[in-house]
């Protein structure tokens, strides 16, 4: 029925990256976001801190993950490259990097 505190910093990771991917955009996931994160954090007593990095750290990785972001067509377009193709050689390590950070947003959200 509710959201667990222990969860909050990962949910708003996840929601971050998903809107991130979806638009190529970090920085108008931080617009969307940060008003929403900010005011849950408050009201359910989390770390505030902790959900602004999740807002910011899923953003990152949205962005870097999606194939309409302008870092990703901008570093295809310099490297001389397919677009996919960048995409495809650069989304294991930003996995690998998500899958951690998801997994200390729980760690660091028990600690509190």
């Amino acid at each position: 029925e509710n959201l667990s505190i222990y969860l909050l910093a990962s949910v708003i990771f996840l929601l971050s990256s998903l809107i991130s991917f979806s638009t190529g955009t970090s920085w108008g996931t931080f617009s969307i976001m940060i008003p929403i994160a900010m005011p849950m954090a408050i009201a359910m007593d989390g770390d505030v801190a902790l959900a602004i990095g999740a807002v910011i750290s899923g953003g990152i990785f949205g962005d870097h993950c999606s194939p309409i972001s302008d870092t990703t067509i901008i570093s295809s377009m310099a490297s001389d490259c397919e677009v996919i193709e960048h995409v495809k050689t650069q989304l294991p390590y930003a996995l690998i990097s998500g899958l951690i950070a998801l997994i200390l947003f729980l760690i660091f959200s028990f600690k509190n």
